[in-house]
């Protein structure tokens, strides 16, 4: 079982499982597709990656996938934090180009689920950060795009000194969405 909250942006889930603590330390259940779909999230889930940050101020995104190999995402931290941004990118949408951002922290558990249609990227906040994500579809460099983190029309308030942000050459190079290519319609 786990609690659930909402966003602005329709589909965009904060999940944080319950946790079963004794003198040992913790037990959870991260993922149970029964337990999902008893709250209607139906999202089957085909591949899991994992990152690691060296660094505190570490920016990975935004990214995702354009049909036909759009992926949903399932995103936790197991160790350190990170801020969590996931961007409206279906033209049409009355959320386009919109955000919403959430800490996501191996201390507290929570997850975010990332719908298709949707662009994600973070900051970590500590150093020796790692995250884990599953994703709904599997990893098509064909269909694999990105948004620049610091586009203007978005303005992500990434509580961080952009200038000091360790990024790589793929993510500083993104397009502005003006120059993205989007998915059509509310997807």
């Amino acid at each position: 079982m786990f609690e659930l909250r909402t966003f602005s942006l329709d589909g965009v889930l904060e999940l944080t499982p319950r946790r079963y603590e004794d003198e040992r330390g913790f037990f959870t259940e991260t993922y149970n597709a029964a337990c999902f779909a008893a709250k209607g999230i139906d999202t089957t889930f085909v591949q899991d990656n994992h990152s690691y940050s060296a660094k505190a101020g570490t920016l990975r995104g935004l990214h995702y996938q354009l049909p036909p190999r759009a992926q949903a995402k399932l995103v936790r931290v197991v160790r350190g934090g990170v801020f969590d941004v996931v961007i409206d990118l279906r033209r049409g949408s009355p959320t386009f180009a919109k955000w919403v951002g959430i800490e996501l922290s191996a201390e507290k558990g929570n997850q975010i689920l990332v719908p298709v249609g949707f662009a994600h990227g973070f900051v970590t906040l500590e150093p020796d950060t790692e995250v884990l994500y599953k994703v709904s579809d599997f990893y098509s460099p064909d269909h694999d795009r990105a948004v620049r983190f610091d586009d203007p029309e978005i303005a992500i308030d990434w509580s961080a000194n952009i200038d000091r942000l360790v990024i790589s050459a793929k993510d500083r190079n993104a397009p502005l969405l003006a120059n993205a290519t989007v998915f059509e319609g509310t997807a």
